[in-house]
């Protein structure tokens, strides 16, 4: 009876003096971490969006990991509903982890994109807007508006038609042709103005002409007597994902000012997405709790390592 109470207390670490279990400090979480629940989480960091496919040796290589071991998590984590696999066999993330993924996503890029909008907002003292694409639709995920009476505003989580609003073409243009399509199928082309662009070769040629020139215009296409001028951002992979815009007033535009805004929206998305691929780049470097765990694993004896 004695002799089981020392296994017992062993097995039950670490606990209050209550008998109540209680979340190791910082200092003592390298001895609680757990490799195969930290590789799984890895493997999942993989996919950066919901087009991402990635097959078991892809992802073996990005992360370092045997595809023997491999296997049994990512099996693990389709039986769970959290990847699926495609008809080729690789693999993609499923609904219930995508959007959550989507939206902490959008919000790092928020945060890194935040001061130069702040600054195109202040040079000129016009709205600006920034807006992110969330698999099939592109939401305003930042706005300032300008100081002024008469000036164009935006909402936080306005969903952003891909016809006539200068975001929606500045991301949708660079898009895949079929993931042009199905966006377009998606949010459909409704009629906003009498400047509306509804006909689906005539936005494609229009999709052209922005890859083309790296800006987009909206000239009194979603609401009347205000024009936008957007640029696209790329993230550390150069793909599309986000894109910003400057709104004024049509009486407040001149040809020159008009030079002036696509001149300062292209500017600032390059300097943006300069920003963002390079804060991505120094954070997919910073993992210390893995590290740490694999440092610890070196000193296993290798049989208990195969």
């Amino acid at each position: 009876m004695s002799s089981n109470a020392p296994t017992s207390s062993r097995r039950r670490k670490p606990k209050t003096q209550a008998g109540r279990y209680r979340v190791p400090d910082r200092s003592s979480a390298v001895d609680y971490y757990s490799k195969a629940i930290g590789r799984a989480l890895d493997a999942l960091d993989c996919f950066e969006d919901g087009e991402t496919t990635l097959s078991l040796v892809e992802i073996s290589k990005l992360k370092g990991f045997p595809e023997s071991s491999l296997f049994r998590i990512l099996l693990t984590l389709e039986a769970h509903g959290y990847i699926f696999r495609t008809a080729d066999g690789s693999y993609k993330l499923a609904p219930k982890l995508l959007f959550g993924k989507l939206y902490d996503r959008a919000q790092k890029l928020r945060e890194i994109v935040h001061p130069f909008l702040k600054q195109l907002n202040t040079e000129y003292n016009e709205t600006a807007t920034m807006g992110f694409l969330f698999q099939d639709r592109m939401e305003v995920i930042d706005t300032l508006e300008a100081i002024q009476e008469i000036r164009r505003t935006n909402t936080l989580g306005r969903v952003l038609p891909p016809h006539c609003s200068s975001i929606g073409k500045a991301i949708v243009a660079f898009q895949e042709r079929n993931v042009i399509d199905r966006i377009l199928r998606i949010s459909g082309l409704s009629q906003r103005t009498e400047k509306t662009i509804t006909d689906h070769l005539q936005l494609l040629g229009e999709y052209e002409k922005i890859r083309k020139e790296g800006y987009s215009v909206d000239r009194e296409e979603s609401v009347p007597g205000g024009v936008c001028f957007g640029a696209p951002l790329r993230d550390e992979r150069n793909h599309v994902v986000a894109a910003i815009s400057i709104s004024v007033p049509i009486f407040r535009l001149t040809p020159e000012r008009e030079a002036e805004f696509v001149r300062a929206v292209m500017e600032t998305a390059r300097k943006a997405s300069e920003a963002i691929a390079a804060l991505v780049a120094v954070n997919a470097t910073a993992h210390p709790a893995p590290k740490a765990a694999r440092s610890r694993s070196t000193r296993m004896p290798a049989s208990r390592t195969r």
